[in-house]
């Protein structure tokens, strides 16, 4: 039985569990306090909270650090790279420190983990598996139609690549042999095209794709220039991004970022109805586009996310894509067991654990 410490870093709080093998035995959402995370300017100036956060959960549980088999932590903003599970080593925690392009509190998780580790006697490996950053486009899907602005691959890799194999395993088929489109459904929503273990083409959740709950996905780029240039007098750079990456979607148009909320609303109005059935509409879209990218050759159309949890909505996809393949739903998020699977992997000797080096995967 391998023993793992995961650890899931949010904007507010921190998931942590303990796994064995397979089956987590103990997990909690740590709250941290609002006022200690707004004091801080950088994302890494959580560090020391968080930290503490994580050993006093261990310490009421009665685990040592000692007794881990392993760490498996949350994979931060790293340059692009390939799927799989890399051991956390002093580059990439450095990196992650002092030179990610972003402040993301995935950031942290690697280096609390290591830190973790090299302060304990057995000082157990530290694993990422599927960071946002994952990138196995193939060269088409880079092209944007502009020269120098080139398509880039950021999606929910963990837990779509988690159900893939989940999907994988119920149709007793090889991982790597599949070939899926695979739709999460979240605050953004990601759709992908993976073939053979690889994701060839997903549209990035932030600017990409259908709209979401927050997100407004593709929009009109000449009236959205239009736009840009009239208002650009009234609103900051963050002011006009936050239009559509945190107020767009559904809150633009209702008001609310709640599907469930949303979809009691369209009970007896129309208009909200009518919202909702667009965002199904744009997600059955993307659904076809990625099927039509894998030429028709599907094992499985997946559904995930916390939007997959209602059965209407998802019922609402269904209805348009069914002639397209099998359709299997995994509802919620499955990162967790994401993180805790692909370092059990490698401490099973099921796969070989990648080496990051800088930008150089060896």
């Amino acid at each position: 039985m391998k023993r793992i410490l995961v650890i899931n870093p949010g904007s507010t709080s921190t998931k942590v569990a303990i796994f064995e093998d397979e089956k987590s035995i103990v997990e909690e959402t740590i709250e941290h306090n609002i006022y200690e995370i707004e004091r801080c300017e950088k994302i890494m100036d959580q560090l020391p909270f968080r930290k503490k956060a994580i050993l006093n959960f261990l310490k009421k549980h009665n685990i040592s650090i000692d007794e881990l088999n392993a760490i498996a932590a949350r994979g931060g903003i790293l340059p692009p790279l390939k799927s799989g599970t890399y051991l956390v080593n002093e580059s990439m925690v450095e990196y992650l420190k002092n030179h990610s392009k972003l402040e993301h509190a995935s950031n942290l998780a690697a280096v609390i983990a290591y830190e973790l580790s090299a302060n304990s006697l057995n000082k157990p490996p530290v694993y990422i598996t599927d960071p946002i950053s994952v990138d196995e486009f193939i060269p088409e899907s880079r092209i944007s139609g502009i020269p120098n602005l080139e398509r880039n691959s950021l999606f929910h890799a963990l837990n779509m690549k988690m159900v893939a194999r989940f999907a994988a395993k119920e149709l007793n088929k090889n991982y790597y042999d599949c070939n899926f489109v695979i739709t999460h459904l979240g605050g953004g929503i990601s759709v992908g095209a993976q073939r053979k273990g690889m994701m060839i083409d997903v549209n990035n959740a932030s600017d990409e794709g259908p709209f979401s709950a927050q997100r407004s996905g593709e929009l009109p780029m000449g009236d959205l220039l239009k736009w840009i240039f009239k208002n650009k007098e009234q609103f900051s750079k963050n002011a006009m991004k936050a239009r559509y990456v945190g107020k767009g979607g559904l809150f633009a148009y209702l008001g609310t970022s709640s599907l469930r909320d949303a979809l009691l609303q369209a009970e007896h109005d129309n208009y909200t109805k009518l919202i909702v059935e667009a965002m199904a509409y744009q997600i059955s879209k993307e659904i076809g586009a990625m099927a039509a990218i894998l030429g028709g050759n599907i094992d499985a159309i997946i559904i995930t996310g916390g939007m997959a949890q209602s059965n209407y909505f998802v019922d609402m996809i269904k209805k348009r894509i069914f002639k397209l393949g099998l359709i299997m739903v995994y509802p919620g998020a499955y990162e967790m067991q994401g993180l805790a699977n692909g370092a059990l992997r490698i401490l099973n000797n099921e796969e070989k654990v990648l080496e990051w080096e800088g930008e150089k995967i060896l």
